[in-house]
């Protein structure tokens, strides 16, 4: 299994991955407002898209997000975020997620970002411990509530000058 970009012609791919992937766990209905938002995410060219791919295909994914193209959660330079990690439901189990995890710290580490931050659901507890043991902390400060009733909960990691 090797960890790359995203070519431009895998990103509907990518997108479809990650919709499988949180439908599968519950955390995202076919009728949900996020679930186009999820699909298109880096297909504008905001970001980098990184592909787990083993065999030729694809298995897992990632996105890295510096400021200012981050979301609610970046707030200057020096700062990036996570997004959409996700892990194809059959391949699950192998230590994909955390490649991933480590390849984007690597990555945002060559970028001279100096805190990696990511947003994630309270009920995402398998990803919770995936961030934990990269290093990742929770950040309170930084959580953010899209809208009434729902919180999603931050994490963040200092990474070395």
């Amino acid at each position: 299994m090797i960890v790359r970009d995203a070519r431009p012609d895998e990103l509907a791919d990518v997108g479809d991955l990650r919709v499988a992937a949180y439908q599968e766990d519950g955390f995202l209905t076919a009728a949900s407002g996020y679930t186009p938002i999820l699909h298109a995410l880096g297909a504008d060219g905001a970001g980098e898209v990184l592909a787990a791919v083993d065999g030729g295909q694809i298995v897992g994914t990632i996105m890295l997000l510096a400021w200012p193209d981050g979301g609610q959660l970046t707030r200057g330079p020096g700062e990036a975020e996570i997004r959409a990690l996700a892990v194809a439901p059959h391949a699950r189990g192998r230590g994909i997620g955390a490649a991933l995890v480590a390849a984007v710290i690597e990555r945002a580490a060559r970028r001279a970002i100096r805190q990696l931050l990511l947003l994630t659901l309270p009920e995402m507890h398998a990803a919770h411990r995936l961030y934990a043991e990269a290093g990742f902390v929770r950040r309170p400060d930084r959580d953010w509530s899209p809208r009434p009733g729902e919180t999603l909960l931050a994490y963040g990691l200092a990474l070395a000058p």
